[in-house]
Order: structure tokens, then C-alpha cells, then sequence
């Protein structure tokens, strides 16, 4: 069969790597985005080998390695006495343990890196101010129904459609699953700082970790190593709406109040910060027809493994590879999605594993402490070989 037209609802990481992967295989892709404009503030995304090979094959070598930054190790402290507790190897080793590197970079930096890519290839069309509100399967193509800001609608067709439309997908439902996303207790908060306002023990080139029962923190260089990416995870009764909320940075800081000097003095640093929800929603279903779904659309990853951005890039490459010389939409569809469920579903599971992890207190956390000293820091990296040793084939 040859490659026909494809329509990605989504533009986010995992879409415009989609739509990447996909005109690289002589698809014709229309790019479906709901914004009038891009924009991302205040966010970073952690490429670990799975996903920066990925990256690499489709091209993007040279420009990741402009703007990313490849941290030697990730440092795991306590938040109330800044005690170290262990580390995870990264730099050198991962590169010749894994054969790629992980790199750490702004997410406005890899998604311009992406949407430079989308806009050079002569396959792609990009439909800006637009939702993908349904879709629905004729006898051999795929309508997809679209609303403008404004209220207006139109309807498109394609031989395939991707939703690539985020963890509250719209088409999600096309593929028979209306569970809605469920809350987790937790709300993290975003900011970037000049990497030269962080206080000195904590400006080096590694990923800082620091775990406490009421929440955690992560930190890493950005945009090339100028700038330090911070998220702090706090646990909150209720959920913020959408994913920019302005936060206050007293409460943060209050929510805080026990967490060691340099930390303290870190998260008192940014002078605003942005905040989000954690939600989850097991993986269930991941395509129907001529109808797939990849990245939060399909499986929302919470960030305790940081690999809600890789995943979605693995399954730009499965989906892709699925559909080479397919002779069939709907079964290439449907080898992606048994491809792709257990390996979705192992990450979820990995990553609430490691959110309970991160909040332990008393004997269990003195029990996780040692575990991760006996382990060492090669020790810790070799425990998610399953997650960086993926590879397409």
C-alpha cells in the first residue's frame, strides 16, 4: 500500500514528531493545532536514550545537541536535611551502557527544534487555531470534525488519523473509552531561573533530586546550560485548572518551610512560577480502526520516571515503522496498539511505584535510602535498563 494522507490532531511534543515520522514515510500530513500560536514557558523534558535515539534517527542530531544539556549524574537528596542519599549515572555511562545520550533540554527549545523539521518538509500542512473535536470511519477513510476558535466547524478526511491531542483527548471516545483522567493529590510547579541565580552547590551540570513525604523537587540545566529548570511536586486536596496556573510563590515556599537552606533558597529564586495537576489514566485502548492514539492521548504518564515525552516519542517510531509498506491501515493500527500497551503500561506502573517512593517517610524511607546506597549510582541506572535500552525494532 502507498503512504496516503494522515491527519495528527495535536502539535505538542508527540505530534509534531508524529507528523515528523510520518511524511519521512511519504505520508501527506495536515498538523491540527488548537492554539493560535506556540509557546512554552517555564518547562523542561528529560530525553533519556529510548527517546534521544529516536530524535537522532529522525535527523534532529545536530540541533538537540545545540540546545540540550547532558547531565553527568542526578544527585538524590533529603528535602528537610539536604543529606545526599544516593545518585543515578548518567553522562558517559548511559552513553556506553545505552548507545545514546540523555539529554535535558527546555521543551520551547525541542519544539521549536521540531516544528523547524514539520515546516521543512513539503508534505505537511499546518492548521493552526482548530480542534479535533470527533472522528468518524466511512468505508475506507477517516472524517475528522473540526472547531475554530470562533465557534465555526469543518470536516476533513484522511486515510489515518493520529490523536495526539493530550491527556483530555477529544478522540479519545472514538475509540469506545470515556473514562475521564483522575486526580492524584499532587500539583507541581514550574519556573526557570539564570542558571548564574541558583545558589553555587546547586548550579552544577547534574539533575537534582530531593525527596520528602509531603512532596519533591527536580532541578537541571536548560537552553543550552544558561538557564535551571525547576519543578517542585507538592501534595494539594484540590486540582488547578489548566496547565499554566499562576502560582503563589509564599505558598510554595510555605508548602516548603522544613526544606534545607539551598533549597529554600532555590525555590525562593523565580519570581513567578506556573502550576499544573497530576492526573492519571490507565492505559486501555490505543487505536480503532483507522484511528490511533499515542503519547498522553493514549497513556498519561505521571512524572516520577520522567518519561511521559519519551514514551510519546516511542510511539511515534512504532506507529511509523507500523505503517511502512503496510498493506492495511486498520491491522497496522492494531499491531501498533498490541505493540505498544505493555510497554505503556509498565512505564504507568514504574512511575507510581516511584511516586510512592518519593514520599515514603520514617523506616520505609530509611529502608529506600539504603537500598539506593547498596545500589550505587550505576547500580540505579542499570535498574530501568528496560525503560533506556527500548529501541524500535
Amino acid at each position: 500500500m502507498e503512504p496516503g494522507t494522515a491527519i495528527v490532531a495535536g502539535a505538542g511534543i508527540g505530534g509534531l514528531a508524529a507528523a515528523l515520522a510520518l511524511s519521512r514515510g511519504g505520508w501527506r500530513v495536515t498538523l491540527i493545532e488548537r492554539r493560535t500560536g506556540f509557546s512554552e514557558i517555564g518547562a523542561g523534558i528529560q530525553l533519556s536514550p529510548n527517546a534521544s535515539r529516536i530524535l537522532i534517527d529522525l535527523g534532529l542530531g545536530a540541533a538537540l545537541r545545540r540546545a540540550a544539556t547532558e547531565p553527568a549524574r542526578v544527585t538524590v537528596r533529603a528535602i528537610s536535611s539536604g543529606r545526599e542519599i544516593g545518585a543515578v549515572a548518567l553522562g558517559s555511562y548511559m552513553h556506553d551502557r545505552f548507545g545514546a545520550l540523555y539529554y535535558v533540554i527546555h521543551r520551547a527549545d525541542l519544539q521549536t527544534i521540531l516544528l523547524d523539521a514539520v515546516r521543512g518538509r513539503p508534505g505537511v500542512r499546518l492548521l493552526m487555531g482548530r480542534t479535533a473535536s470527533s472522528a468518524t470511519e466511512t468505508v475506507d477513510a477517516m472524517q475528522v470534525a473540526l472547531e475554530r476558535a470562533g465557534g465555526a466547524e469543518e470536516t476533513i478526511e484522511a486515510d489515518l488519523v493520529v490523536g495526539a491531542d493530550g491527556v483530555w483527548s477529544k478522540l479519545r471516545a472514538t475509540l469506545g473509552d470515556a473514562r475521564a483522567p483522575q486526580y492524584q493529590g499532587f500539583a507541581a510547579w514550574r519556573a526557570t531561573i539564570p542558571r548564574a541565580d541558583a545558589p553555587p552547590e546547586l548550579a552544577g551540570n547534574e539533575t537534582g533530586l530531593w525527596l520528602g513525604r509531603a512532596g519533591h523537587v527536580v532541578h537541571y540545566p536548560v537552553a543550552g546550560g544558561r538557564l535551571l529548570n525547576v519543578v517542585a511536586v507538592e501534595r494539594r486536596p484540590e486540582p488547578v485548572e489548566g496547565w499554566a496556573a499562576r502560582g503563589d510563590r509564599d505558598e510554595l515556599l510555605a508548602a516548603f518551610r522544613d526544606a534545607a537552606p539551598p533549597l529554600r533558597a532555590l525555590l525562593g529564586a523565580p519570581r513567578e512560577w506556573l502550576m499544573w495537576s497530576l492526573f492519571d489514566l490507565p492505559a486501555a485502548r490505543m487505536a480503532k480502526g483507522r484511528l490511533a492514539l499515542l503519547g498522553d492521548a493514549a497513556h498519561p504518564v505521571l512524572p516520577f520516571l520522567a518519561q511521559g515525552g519519551a514514551l510519546a516519542i516511542e510511539d511515534t517510531a512504532v506507529l511509523a515503522r507500523m505503517l511502512a509498506n503496510a498493506s492495511d491501515v486498520p491491522e497496522a493500527l492494531a499491531r501498533y496498539a498490541r505493540i505498544r500497551l505493555p510497554r505503556a503500561r509498565r512505564i504507568q506502573s514504574a512511575a507510581r511505584r516511584n511516586g510512592r517512593s518519593y514520599h515514603l517517610d520514617g523506616v520505609t524511607a530509611f529502608i529506600r535510602d539504603r537500598v539506593m546506597a547498596y545500589l550505587g549510582p550505576e547500580g540505579m541506572t542499570r535498574r530501568y535498563a528496560w525503560v533506556y535500552g527500548w529501541r524500535p525494532e
